[in-house]
């Protein structure tokens, strides 16, 4: 004489077969959205082009652009400012590249709940961390 909790809601109960299959689903996206973004690139530039720092999707740096005569390798200030820009123009290219994780994401972040892009989707409701990020 056991009585499904579930009975209740209407429609002879709940489905785990349908749940697990649209939550594997919504994975297989994911990963599927993933992928794509590791594929494209964004660019990162500062100082009118002097410095431009590649990343992919995910934020991975895929390279680094240094435009010919802005730096003298032989001054230590010059190589102290060329490590700041660098920095700056990833820091740029980054933001660039969840910008895109966002868009991607949005509509697998709103249906797990994270919000989409305005709520974060990239880096917030679905734990998405772009490798070496942190």
């Amino acid at each position: 004489m056991t009585q499904n909790p579930f009975d209740a809601l209407g429609g002879g109960g709940f489905d785990m077969n349908a749940l697990l299959q649209q939550a594997q689903q919504m994975q297989q996206q994911l990963e599927e959205a993933q992928a794509a973004l590791a594929q494209q690139t964004v660019d990162g530039t500062v100082a009118g082009g002097a410095v431009t720092v590649t990343a992919n999707g995910v934020g991975e740096l895929v390279g680094v652009t240094i435009r010919a005569g802005e730096f003298d390798g032989s001054d230590p200030d010059d190589l102290s400012d060329l490590s700041d820009l660098i920095v700056a123009a990833y820091r740029d290219a980054r933001a660039k590249s969840e910008a895109l994780a966002g868009d991607s994401l949005g509509p697998l972040a709103d249906d797990l709940g994270g919000g989409g892009a305005s709520g974060g989707g990239a880096g917030g409701g679905l734990g998405f961390q772009p490798p070496g990020l942190g």
